[in-house]
């Protein structure tokens, strides 16, 4: 009876150390003492991508020049009004087709994929010189409206998240879904990525290594997917259900069972 309570005393010791144990795999950036973070420093612009929608406005001195390349819907307000002269109106949007093309009023097509916001605008602005006065000076401005990604798995609140300033981290992106969850494997987090030729990707990230920073797939791509797989624990405990909660309640019972007839019997 004695060696059969020592024998449960070491098996549940032996459980708790390995629940201690695996707490080594939640920490993020163990190696950041040693990362050269100068490998980072650069500033990351996003690039048009096919389906993306975009906001184009132009802007000039002479409101009615301008007026003819902004996609403006009027109704019964805005009428005989432009963007220019302060009279409203709503602002359509461009879509990206598969092709990476965009139709702009009098230009005609124009290709945009692979272009960042910046390169965009020069180039309409180079396009539209031609029908301008010598003397005058466009300014367009380019915006992603539809800039979005989507975070899934062993996170506190998966979902699709909206980026309006176009520019997100693999590391904001699980902050914005309430970080991954005590079950989420932190070394081996999924990115699934389409590219402009519509071909699909699939990388995997790291979190407990700080040289992530230095990664291409730091920063994320509008419609990225992040999957944050659940480690052998939360996979056990999904496939065996509440039968885990009985298993642990019976296991403690034993336990107290064994040591309260070890007492009696010693």
């Amino acid at each position: 009876m004695k060696k059969f309570y020592y024998l449960f005393v070491v098996l549940a010791v032996a459980t708790i150390m390995s629940s201690c144990g695996s707490t080594k795999n939640v920490a993020y950036f163990k190696n950041s003492d040693s990362i050269d973070f100068s490998q980072s420093r650069r500033l990351y612009d996003a690039k048009i991508m096919p389906k993306d929608q975009l906001t184009i406005t132009v802007n000039t001195t002479d409101p009615e020049v301008s007026s003819a390349f902004n996609l403006i819907m009027q109704n019964a307000y805005t009428q005989g009004r432009n963007l220019n002269s302060g009279g409203g109106g709503t602002v359509m949007p461009y879509l990206v087709d598969n092709e990476g093309y965009i139709k702009f009023p009098i230009i005609g097509a124009l290709k945009v994929v692979g272009l960042t916001k910046r390169q965009c605008e020069r180039m309409i602005e180079d396009k539209i010189r031609p029908y301008l006065s010598e003397n005058e000076n466009p300014v367009v401005t380019v915006q992603m409206s539809s800039y979005s990604i989507s975070v899934l798995g062993e996170v506190a609140r998966p979902g699709t998240f909206m980026v309006s300033r176009e520019e997100i981290t693999i590391l904001e992106a699980l902050a914005q879904a309430g970080d991954l969850t005590i079950y989420g494997v932190r070394d081996k987090v999924k990115l699934i990525r389409k590219n402009a030729d519509g071909k699909k990707e699939m990388h995997t990230l790291n979190l407990n290594d700080a040289n992530i920073v230095n990664s291409p797939y730091y920063y994320l791509q509008q419609n990225d997917v992040v999957y944050v797989e659940p480690n052998k624990v939360k996979a056990q405990n999904s496939s065996v259900g509440s039968m885990t909660t009985l298993w642990f309640s019976a296991t403690s019972i034993l336990i107290s069972l064994t040591s309260l007839l070890y007492n009696i019997l010693k």
